[in-house]
């Protein structure tokens, strides 16, 4: 069977959630402020455990991430002790990335407002109803 995404193995592909550029910044970002400082394994398996694994990182993924964010000054980053005693690079959000992050969460909150109405809406709600032009 062909879904209108593709063949049958791309709809297990798809079944996990692809991100949009973007949203992996935010969420470690929202990650960092809840939880504190963290390494980037733990951050990715937050991640990871809040998305009820519908979102799988990988190492690539998330350090390109952190790489990105610590760039743009929303995170520091320092040298420590992982809990098993091993070198790890912990990170922490900034004045700035929580500034940042504010600002992305309305941006968010304000597109997924926008999505809701776009996807609830039905013939019924256009001039015509029936999706015929007017």
């Amino acid at each position: 069977m062909v879904s209108p995404h593709g063949s049958e193995r791309e709809i297990g592909r798809l079944s996990k959630l692809d991100l949009l550029q973007g949203t992996l910044d935010l969420m470690v970002l929202k990650t960092l402020a809840a939880m504190g400082t963290m390494h980037g394994y733990g951050i990715a398996r937050r991640i990871e455990q809040v998305s009820g694994n519908q979102v799988l990182l990988n190492q690539g993924t998330i350090y390109a991430s952190l790489v990105r964010l610590e760039q743009r000054g929303w995170i520091d980053a320092s040298w420590g002790l992982s809990g098993n005693n091993r070198k790890a690079k912990f990170y922490a959000i900034t004045k700035t990335g929580r500034r940042q992050l504010a600002e992305d969460a309305r941006y968010w909150e304000r597109l997924t407002g926008v999505m809701d109405r776009v996807l609830a809406m039905d013939a019924d709600d256009v001039p015509g109803g029936s999706g015929e032009p007017a």
